[in-house]
């Protein structure tokens, strides 16, 4: 089985001479989950473009699910079908009068019609807790809200890999504690971009640290943000008192004890 996402000696500099990725390495396998983490200016934004052919690469090569990101415009549409990207923003991805609509968008465009439609409009609400929702307004709905939605839309796709964009970004404590329930509970490999340490140690068994486009750390999620000169180095911050390998270890037991309930 061809891992979800390879990333083999990536390259890429803007017009302006900007390198923003110099040689990026990072394989992600099927069903794990990878936090992205670095600096801003690191080139984490510009990797993510890379996944899904919006931006070219000067060398190397991008792989998802074992296809490569070509001209080919048959293979360029399935690995966009197959790299659902969930942005900061959720009023990016909703536009449409009602959350069903919105939801239904993407896959329509794919050729889905009737019950086939209706049916994955429903997988995607019900995967992100919003189904008696969908005859309203996404206006209307709190911020918290708007983002499963805009999850959801991606999801309407069956993604091979969920790529999210600082998915905890003005988020309430509940509504940051419900979408973490929520991406627990997807069947797809993630790999989050964001700031938010802790988020990382919560839904992330592993870390890559970018900065200045390289790769400069790679390994378990709590090993790496325990060493507090890796973080230094690359202008990372834990929040005061935090301790990053305590709370993987209380995650793993609130886990098994949630299992051994039968919850």
């Amino acid at each position: 089985m061809p891992p979800s996402l390879r990333v083999s000696d990536l390259h890429f500099a803007y017009p302006d001479g900007h390198q923003a990725l110099s040689g990026v390495e990072l394989t992600v396998p099927k069903g794990s989950r990878v936090a992205l983490l670095g600096p801003n200016g690191a080139g984490k934004t510009t990797l993510v473009l890379h996944l899904n052919g919006v931006l070219r690469a000067d060398s190397g090569r991008v792989e998802v699910a074992g296809l490569s990101i070509d001209e080919r415009r048959a293979t360029l549409a399935e690995v966009r079908r197959r790299v659902g990207i969930v942005f900061q923003d959720p009023d990016d991805q909703l536009f449409l009068p009602t959350v069903a609509e919105d939801v239904a968008f993407g896959p329509a465009n794919m050729g889905l019609r009737g019950t086939q439609l209706a049916a994955r409009v429903d997988e995607a609400l019900a995967a992100v807790g919003m189904a008696e929702h969908r005859d309203r307004t996404p206006l209307h709905l709190s911020f918290g809200q708007r983002r499963r939605v805009a999850v959801a839309t991606v999801l309407a796709m069956r993604p091979e890999i969920l790529v999210l964009d600082e998915p905890s970004s003005n988020l309430d404590p509940a509504a940051r504690r419900e979408l973490a329930e929520i991406l627990h509970g997807l069947p797809v490999t993630i790999l989050m971009v964001t700031h938010d340490l802790p988020y990382a140690v919560e839904l992330c068994e592993r870390s890559v640290i970018l900065d200045a486009g390289r790769v400069v750390a790679d390994g378990p999620t709590g090993q790496l943000l325990a060493d507090p000169q890796l973080l230094a180095r690359h202008r990372l911050e834990l929040p005061v008192g935090f301790d990053p390998l305590l709370a993987e270890r209380q995650l793993a037991a609130n886990r098994a004890a949630r299992l051994g309930a039968g919850g």
